[in-house]
C-alpha cells in the first residue's frame, strides 16, 4: 500500500458522498428504515472523521463537504421519492458490495472499517426481507411450517431428478442410434445391447463423481464461510452485534427490540454462530449438502433412467426390442417429465411435452444417422 497521503482524500470524498446519501434517501422513508439509513450514514461520518485526521497528521489541506449529491445518486434519490426505498436497494445493494474490500489492504484504517463496509450491503439486503418474529428465540427457516416450500438442500433430489432425465434422454439416443443401424443390417442386436450397458455405466460413473466433486466443493466453500464467521465472532462480538441489531432493524424491528435480541442471542457463542451464518451468509448450518449423498443417488438416478432402452434389448431382438424400447422411452419421459412440472409448479403438461420434445429429438437425430451408417455400412 503506498504511502502517499492523497489516497486518504479518495476515502474522504467516498465516505461524504456515501453518508450525504444515506441521509437524502434518509428523507424518503420513515419508521425503522429512516432510522436504519441514518445511522448508516453516521458510520460514514464516524469514518470520513477518521481520514480527516489522518489527512490533517500529514498536513493536507481539508477539502469542504460535498454540497450535493453526484449525478448518480441523484437519480437513486429521485427514483426513490417517486417509487419508494424498495426500488433502489438493489443498486445500493449492489454498489456496497462493489465496495466492501476498499479497506481490506489499507493498514491506516480503523479495525471495524472492513466489517463496517461488508454490513451495509447485508442491511440493503435485509431491507428487502419480510419480517422477523418479534423475539425470535431460535432463528428458523421461513418456510418451516409450510411443507409445500421445503427444499432439499442437501442436492440430493436435484441430483436424482436430474440424472434419471439424463439417463433417459441420452441413453435413449445412444441406442436408437446403434439401433438404427442394427435393423439397417450393418451391427446385431448383442452389440445395440453392449452399447446401452455401456452408455449406463459410464454416464452413471460419470454423473456420480461429477455431483460428488461439485457438492463437496460447495460443501467446502460454506464450511470456510463458516468458520471465518466464527472467527469474526471470537475476535469482534461487539461488531458482530451490532451487524444483527442492523439486520434485525433493518427488517422493520425498533432499535430497542433489535438490541435486546441482538444481546440475547449473543449471549451464548452458539447461537450466536448459528444467527451469524442464518442471517448474513443465508445458508443452514444443519443442511450444507451431502456429496456421497448426491453422489449416490445420481448414479442410481442415472442407472434407472438409462436402463429403461436398455431392458427391451437384453430380452428381445430386432423389431420387437426396437419397437418395445422407443414405447418405454415415451413413458418414461412423460412420467420425468411430469414429476419435475410437479415438484417445480411449472405444469406437469407443459414439462411433460418439452421433456418428450427433446428427448425424441435428439433420439431421431441419433438413429437417421445410425440408419445412413448401416446402410452405407451394410
Amino acid at each position: 500500500m503506498s504511502k502517499d497521503p492523497q489516497r486518504f482524500l479518495r476515502y474522504l470524498e467516498a465516505e461524504r458522498n456515501a453518508s450525504l446519501l444515506y441521509r437524502s434517501l434518509a428523507e424518503t422513508t420513515d419508521g425503522d428504515r429512516r432510522e436504519a439509513l441514518l445511522e448508516l450514514a453516521d458510520v460514514e461520518d464516524k469514518h470520513a472523521a477518521h481520514w480527516i485526521s489522518k489527512l490533517q497528521e500529514h498536513g493536507v489541506a481539508i477539502p469542504p463537504p460535498p454540497a450535493a449529491l453526484e449525478q448518480g445518486d441523484q437519480a437513486l434519490v429521485a427514483r426513490s421519492r417517486s417509487l419508494g426505498l424498495v426500488s433502489v436497494l438493489d443498486t445500493l445493494e449492489q454498489n456496497e458490495g462493489a465496495d466492501a474490500g476498499m479497506y481490506d489492504d489499507e493498514p491506516e484504517a480503523l479495525p471495524s472499517m472492513p466489517s463496517d463496509e461488508r454490513e451495509h450491503a447485508e442491511v440493503f439486503r435485509s431491507l428487502k426481507g419480510n419480517k422477523p418474529e418479534k423475539f425470535p428465540h431460535k432463528v428458523v427457516s421461513p418456510n418451516a411450517g409450510e411443507p409445500w416450500h421445503k427444499l432439499d438442500k442437501s442436492g440430493s433430489i436435484r441430483a436424482a431428478v436430474f440424472g434419471v432425465s439424463d439417463g433417459l434422454v441420452s441413453n435413449t439416443a445412444l441406442v436408437m442410434g446403434f439401433a438404427g443401424a442394427s435393423l439397417a443390417g450393418a451391427i446385431d442386436n448383442s452389440v445395440v445391447l453392449f452399447a446401452g450397458l455401456a452408455g449406463l455405466l459410464a454416464g452413471a460413473f460419470s454423473m456420480a463423481a461429477g455431483e460428488y466433486v461439485s457438492m463437496a466443493s460447495q460443501r467446502d466453500l460454506f464450511k470456510r464461510e463458516i468458520d471465518l464467521e466464527r472467527q469474526e465472532l471470537i475476535e469482534k462480538p461487539e461488531e458482530e452485534r451490532l451487524e444483527l441489531e442492523l439486520i434485525y432493524r433493518a427488517k422493520g424491528l425498533s432499535k430497542e427490540q433489535a438490541k435486546a435480541i441482538s444481546e440475547q442471542i449473543m449471549s451464548n457463542p452458539e447461537t450466536a454462530l448459528d444467527t451469524l451464518v442464518r442471517e448474513e451468509l443465508g445458508l443452514d448450518p444443519d443442511e450444507l449438502g451431502s456429496a456421497w449423498k448426491a453422489a449416490i443417488s445420481s448414479f442410481i438416478a442415472f442407472s434407472i433412467g438409462a436402463s429403461v432402452v436398455v431392458i427391451p434389448y437384453a430380452l428381445f431382438s430386432g423389431l420387437t426390442a426396437f419397437v418395445l424400447a422407443i414405447v418405454m422411452a415415451l413413458i418414461g419421459m412423460l412420467v420425468v417429465g411430469g414429476t419435475v412440472g410437479r415438484i417445480s409448479g411449472r405444469g406437469i403438461v407443459f414439462s411433460a411435452g418439452r421433456q418428450v420434445l427433446w428427448g425424441v429429438g435428439a433420439a431421431a437425430v441419433t438413429y437417421l444417422v445410425g440408419s445412413l451408417v448401416g446402410v452405407n455400412v451394410g
